[in-house]
């Protein structure tokens, strides 16, 4: 048999806290709703609710054990502090893992680049890789992600938000990444900074817990370029490009579309060529993959593996996952870029609503955290919308009528309060053939718009 995740010995020693009886945990959660068999259930307290709460719940489940900091008459290991407790699980995660770990951030495009990476790595060593799930990416969801990573992971692949200043600095050293990558720069979270060069520095945070000989990969084409390099050359051993433009250090050279949308594309890094096929569509896909290979080669992947992993690898679920949706004559193509928006990204998935045949529909919740600068991104999204050859537009949220009054007399839409008004609008309008994206900020809610058009793919 395997060895467990964690013995409650091995707990104990982590965190300083004490066991009251032997367990062994093969999951690690702090959420009740997820804990399976086998599963440690960490009660972490919280603004509005307490962990504790929920123990006879997560024992029920079948938790093998608990992290508390209160008596209780289950298999625990009781600390001071729980949350403190997560910190150090994921520490003596990261301390006992002897593989190479690659740490990802950026404004746009990092859950998806995670995934891809973990599917490179996985597809060469199956069952040896380890990547962050959902979008654990906060002072939370790093330590969970660290905790549930095998002593025996080969590859770690971790994803490291942040919409503050400080933040990355304090989840990098958690990570401590061999291999520190940096998507793309955009104005995200603009509602919490001066302004995108606060950004460029807020993300390039993330270098600062390389390990040493670390690398650092920095997006060419970006603006703020020099200013990533800059930061990252103090803490990184090398410091490697990638992008479409001459001068980058892993470079598309050649790019066709595919028949099915995707793009085969031949990378040049040094002297070496890769060619290979994306499935997922776009540019920024192309960008990305580029990023991908560099970091694949960082950490001594296969780049002929990951070159199949990217062939093969489907959308996620609310980042760009697709399906037909039935409809009474036929069927239209539902996009799903529901789970998360800013202007950058924004703009590149229309553009790759541009390519697809058929009547053009865009289902578009505001964006958040944009602060002062609010109605100049929305507006700004009407000359996308109309170069992306959109025949409606059903815009969703407050913040949304800066667009509206953007495209009068240029593309038919409509505004509208919330999501459930937009589902209303869109099967008013749907027909077969229409290619329909779906995409806005997550508080918008448009995840329940797709999740009715999958329920009728499912019929």
């Amino acid at each position: 048999m395997s060895s467990p995740l964690w013995t409650s010995d091995e707990i104990a020693a982590a965190t300083g806290g004490t066991a009251s009886a032997p367990f062994d945990a093969t999951g690690v959660t702090f959420d009740s709703r997820e804990v399976g068999p086998g599963d440690l259930f960490l009660a972490l307290k919280g603004e509005t609710t307490d962990g504790h709460r929920f123990l006879d719940q997560a024992f029920a489940q079948g938790a093998a054990g608990a992290v508390v900091s209160e008596e209780i008459a289950h298999p625990n290991v009781r600390v001071d502090d729980t949350t403190a407790a997560l910190d150090a699980l994921g520490i003596a995660a990261r301390a006992r893992m002897q593989g190479k770990v690659i740490g990802v951030t950026g404004s746009v495009g990092k859950t998806g680049t995670k995934e891809a990476l973990f599917a490179a790595l996985d597809r060469m060593n199956p069952g040896c890789a380890h990547r962050s799930v959902k979008s654990y990416n906060n002072h939370t969801g790093v330590p969970l992600s660290l905790a549930r990573m095998p002593r025996d992971a080969r590859f770690g692949v971790f994803e490291m938000g942040m919409n503050h200043a400080g933040e990355l600095a304090q989840l990098t050293r958690l990570v401590r990444p061999h291999v520190a990558m940096v998507t793309t720069i955009a104005p995200a979270h603009m509602g919490f900074f001066a302004s995108e060069e606060a950004i460029a520095d807020a993300k390039s945070e993330i270098f600062e817990g390389l390990e040493p000989d670390g690398t650092a990969i920095v997006p060419f084409d970006s603006p703020h370029r020099d200013r990533l390099i800059a930061a990252a050359t103090p803490h990184a051993a090398r410091v490697v490009t990638f992008g479409m433009s001459e001068g980058a250090d892993y470079r598309a050279v050649e790019m066709m579309r595919t028949r099915i949308g995707g793009t085969f594309v031949t990378a040049r890094f040094g002297s070496r060529e890769l060619s290979f096929t994306i499935a997922q569509p776009g540019a920024h896909w192309v960008s990305n993959a580029m990023g991908i290979i560099a970091a694949v080669d960082a950490a001594g992947g296969d780049l002929e593996m990951a070159g199949l992993a990217l062939a093969e690898m489907g959308g996620l679920a609310g980042r760009g996952a697709r399906f037909m949706a039935a409809l009474p004559d036929g069927e239209a193509l539902i996009i799903d870029e529901s789970y998360n928006a800013n202007p950058a990204s924004m703009r590149a998935t229309l553009a790759v609503l541009a390519n697809e045949p058929g009547r053009k529909i865009a289902v578009l919740g505001e964006m958040r955290e944009l602060g002062t600068h609010s109605d100049a991104f929305h507006a700004g999204l009407a000359e996308p919308i109309a170069a992306a050859g959109v025949s409606h537009a059903i815009l969703v949220g407050e913040a949304m009528g800066a667009l509206a009054n953007a495209l009068e007399g240029r593309v038919e839409f409509v505004h509208v309060p919330d999501a459930a008004t937009a589902r209303e609008r869109l099967n008013a309008v749907l027909a077969p053939g229409d290619a329909v994206l779906v995409k806005g900020s997550n508080g918008v809610r448009l995840s329940t718009v797709v999740a009715a058009l999958a329920e009728r793919a499912m019929a």
